[in-house]
């Protein structure tokens, strides 16, 4: 199931609203007005007016008498606007992936610069897959991986099995990535206990 995200950053607009909307719908038939409220952040009188202005679009249909009968039905027209609103929507998502994966590219480029090639990286999120996508731009080598979540060691990230924090002693690298962009120096000062003083400790917000 597509789950759409509120951005700290990017302020919601209609076209988002009416695409949570839909998707609740699409998702759950037998959804609440106030259910769909939840999903898409929105006061019970908004849905409400959604919910109108989608069925005069035939966007939808509605069956039943009472908020406890009520279904909620795409028509083919309904779907139809889903899917362009949910194409656009993910052309968004992409595009500010670029952004991001460009930006930290950058910052990639200048450790290189200043002499690192053999790195590990701390914490195996998503924020991981874009450090781990642009540092395959800049010709560093990805040697280890490592995460202190007990439900992640064992498994696979970008062709690496991730490992404990402990791991860190026996990697010889350059330097270690911090890819979380939450607790930074926590981190930091975590990962200290297991490298070598000459190894670098290098957090998102420094590169």
């Amino acid at each position: 199931m597509i789950q759409l995200f509120e951005s700290k950053f990017l302020a919601p607009k209609t076209h988002f609203r009416r695409l949570s909307v839909l998707m609740a719908i699409h998702n759950f038939a037998e959804v609440s007005q106030r259910r769909i409220g939840e999903i898409a952040c929105l006061s019970s009188s908004m849905v409400n007016n959604y919910m109108k202005e989608l069925q005069k679009q035939e966007l939808i249909t509605v069956t039943g008498n009472t908020n406890r009968t009520c279904e909620y039905h795409l028509t083919t027209k309904g779907r139809d606007e889903l899917l362009s609103l949910l194409i656009s929507y993910s052309a968004e998502i992409i595009r500010l992936y670029g952004e991001a994966k460009e930006e930290i590219v950058g910052r990639l480029r200048q450790i290189r610069e200043d002499g690192v090639r053999r790195v590990a990286l701390f914490g195996a999120s998503s924020t991981a897959e874009v450090v781990s996508a642009g540092i395959s731009e800049v010709q560093l080598n990805v040697v280890g991986i490592v995460d202190s979540d007990l439900k992640k060691q064992g498994n696979r990230f970008g062709g690496l099995v991730i490992q404990p924090p402990e791991a860190l002693r026996d990697m010889e690298v350059d330097a270690v990535v911090v890819t979380s962009f939450g607790r930074q120096e926590e981190i930091h000062d975590f990962i200290r206990q297991f490298v070598d003083p000459k190894i670098r400790v290098l957090k998102l917000s420094n590169l």
